[in-house]
């Protein structure tokens, strides 16, 4: 009787390692930044992205980008980017090439706080493990 339990005990120790070890496994990581432009840049900020430096397209583990403008005004803008994995991510973060492709919008955010304005715009960023698609 007692090895009965104990072979239960480890079956099931073996079937709760394989569901953890499927839901470990992603298809990538997402990261998304939520844009809050005033109204007087949306047009600069739109022609930032659409004139980009493409700095990030190089990036090891980057797959692809999205900037989604929103349909409601006064909604934020999206910039949804595809990695492999959180590390590429975070590399990108903290490469050359990161502030390369921030430069101008960083600048302008830069004069506005010089010149006591509200910044043109601000941003917050989540991150996602994708686990289906």
């Amino acid at each position: 009787m007692n090895a009965t339990v104990e072979n239960r005990s480890a079956e099931q120790t073996q079937a709760h390692s394989e569901v953890a070890a499927a839901f470990s496994v992603t298809d990538g990581f997402v990261a998304i930044n939520y844009i809050t432009c005033r109204e007087d840049y949306r047009e600069r900020f739109e022609h930032l992205f659409q004139t980009r430096a493409r700095a990030i397209d190089t990036m090891p583990g980057f797959r692809h980008m999205y900037v989604l403008r929103p349909q409601k005004e006064g909604d934020v803008y999206l910039v949804v980017s595809h990695w492999d994995s959180e590390e590429n991510f975070k590399a990108w973060m903290k490469s050359p090439a990161f502030m390369e492709g921030h430069k101008r919008g960083f600048e302008d955010v830069k004069q506005a706080k010089e010149t006591g304005t509200e910044p043109p715009m601000s941003s917050d960023f989540k991150t996602y493990c994708v686990i289906a698609r």
